[in-house]
């Protein structure tokens, strides 16, 4: 490695910490997506625009993104069912990339022309997941053909690599605040049927979860109704 590529993948590593610790800072799943585009188009050279999407029954959601651009060609990537970003949650494939969109592609033959009329040159995709998750697809675009050679597509996959984990562990921090209101609104539900109609705690419960699938609505609203009327639900 010579000294000018030695020093590029240093200023580089300082900036993935920096990074690191700017997602944990986060205070949501959505903030911390924001955050890991925004990031992709400073730490990636070339990188003029980036997005995150995910694939759900065939159904593309874009989760975040840079700008309009972005925005656009997740929606081609639906309507055609086509698109490196795509193949890359649907089967599982860690990394892909159009090194120029000027160039006939052969797999991705319709979604490769509708991207460059977006005034695109190349992109790459990167699947998000950790051990125990999959998350999504990261997707790297850039202006100009054969931006993304493979000290790029390295650095890709590492920024991935860790964008993936700080997005889990945000994700993780989500559901357990969620999980601790639920907890809480339930509590209060059964302590104002147990005080004001005299059920005991193992009935309380019962009348919530009763009116729950008896309703088709969740738990947690069963009991939020309760605490704001205090009524027992039928």
């Amino acid at each position: 490695m010579s000294d000018q590529s030695r020093e590029d993948w240093e200023r580089f590593a300082v900036a993935l910490a920096e990074m690191a610790r700017d997602l944990l800072a986060q205070d949501s799943v959505q903030a911390t997506m924001d955050r890991i585009v925004e990031h992709a188009t400073v730490l990636i050279n070339g990188c003029d625009a980036a997005g995150i999407l995910t694939v759900r029954r065939g159904e593309v959601t874009a989760l975040a993104a840079t700008d309009q651009v972005v925005r656009t060609a997740d929606r081609i990537q639906q309507d055609l069912r086509e698109g490196p970003c795509f193949d890359a949650v649907t089967d599982r494939t860690q990394v892909y990339a159009i090194k120029d969109l000027n160039d006939p592609h052969e797999r991705w033959s319709r979604f490769a022309p509708e991207l460059r009329k977006l005034g695109m040159g190349s992109m790459m995709g990167f699947l998000l997941y950790t051990e125990d998750d999959e998350l999504g697809a990261l997707n790297l675009y850039s202006h100009r053909p054969g931006t993304f050679d493979e000290v790029a597509q390295r650095a890709g996959w590492v920024l991935a690599s860790h964008a993936a984990v700080a997005f889990a562990a945000a994700r993780t921090h989500q559901q357990l605040g969620h999980a601790l209101e639920t907890r809480h609104e339930i509590g209060e539900a059964m302590g104002i049927l147990m005080e004001r109609h005299g059920l005991t705690e193992e009935t309380a419960f019962g009348v919530l979860k009763k009116a729950s699938q008896d309703h088709n609505i969740k738990l947690r609203e069963v009991a939020r109704r309760v605490c704001e009327t205090g009524e027992r639900p039928t």
